[in-house]
């Protein structure tokens, strides 16, 4: 079996409902309670599909400070996942607006087309802010695996330009802070940091990471390292926090304490929180929920509602 079917097969484990572009469902789960959704918002005109996002904001007219937002960028191998499904909209009733990203797959284009949309989405979402009642100084990028590693690389590039383009550009894609759950920080040494149990050959001409880069990544070590959050660490990051389970088969634990101590040596913030005999996205209890919301509650501060 590809390995990269087998990561689809894992992430629809554990995600719940991991689906190709094409595949979409035709009606969105339900909301919680005292929300409204605003579907397919268009962040690049005339556009790719999938280069749109979903906002969602609360039921109430907004009468005070704008809101803070939470960007969600879903997992799913770089070729898989879905916009609509959006763990964090539970959190517009603590006083967050939205926005879960879609963006183009593998399939579609290859790196750097990812972090160009998810950096045109920032951008839009800023040029918006008032029209939507948001706090453009307070933005969160939050994902998980796939979507780890994209917000992990929003969050290190907030002061380059090489990923901007297209409209907007007099506007930062810069984020406030960044949650980004069991992402890929360094593609060159994901192969050596698997152990035995893992279950992708990541340096495979059929990996995950060689279908983002077009190749092989061992093969393509400068691609390999232009697609690595690593690579742009520098003084002046946002605050992360970053979550990985010990028992991952997917992305190797090590991705994420490579990239913690090169932030933390940076001088920048960073709170590595590891879950003990935690998976892909398994094993990840209301200790990890509560943490992950007192992060981002102390980096946004947002007003009360």
């Amino acid at each position: 079996m590809r390995t990269s079917l087998l990561l689809l097969t894992v992430t629809l484990a554990v995600l719940g409902q991991a689906l190709r572009a094409q595949d979409r469902p035709r009606t969105p789960p339900p909301l919680p309670p005292g929300v409204h959704s605003l579907r397919d918002l268009a962040y690049v005109a005339n556009g790719h599909a999938l280069q749109k996002l979903d906002l969602y904001l609360p039921d109430t007219p907004d009468t005070g400070s704008p809101r803070p937002l939470i960007i969600w960028i879903h997992g799913g191998g770089w070729k898989a996942g879905d916009k609509r499904q959006c763990p964090a909209a539970r959190l517009v009733s603590e006083g967050y607006a939205i926005a879960s990203l879609d963006y183009r797959l593998s399939q579609d284009a290859v790196f750097p087309a990812q972090l160009e949309d998810c950096k045109a989405a920032v951008r839009w979402l800023r040029a918006h802010a008032a029209e939507y009642h948001l706090d453009p100084q307070k933005f969160a990028a939050w994902g998980s695996s796939a979507g780890g590693h994209l917000v992990a690389l929003l969050g290190v590039t907030g002061k380059t330009r090489e990923f901007d383009v297209g409209a907007n550009l007099d506007i930062s894609s810069a984020v406030q802070c960044v949650v980004d759950y069991f992402g890929p920080a360094d593609l060159l040494t994901m192969g050596r940091m698997s152990g035995p149990q893992s279950r992708i050959d990541h340096d495979a001409a059929d990996s995950p990471e060689a279908d983002l880069l077009g190749g092989p990544i061992q093969k393509n070590p400068k691609l390999a390292l232009r697609a690595s959050p690593t690579t742009y660490v520098q003084t002046g990051a946002p605050p992360f926090l970053i979550v990985h389970g010990d028992a991952d088969q997917i992305v190797p634990m090590g991705q994420s304490q490579l990239l913690d101590k090169k932030l933390r040596a940076a001088g920048d913030e960073s709170t590595l929180h590891i879950v003990k005999g935690g998976g892909h996205g398994q094993g990840f209890g209301p200790d990890v929920h509560r943490l992950t919301e007192e992060f981002l509650k102390t980096h946004l501060k947002p007003a009360a509602h």
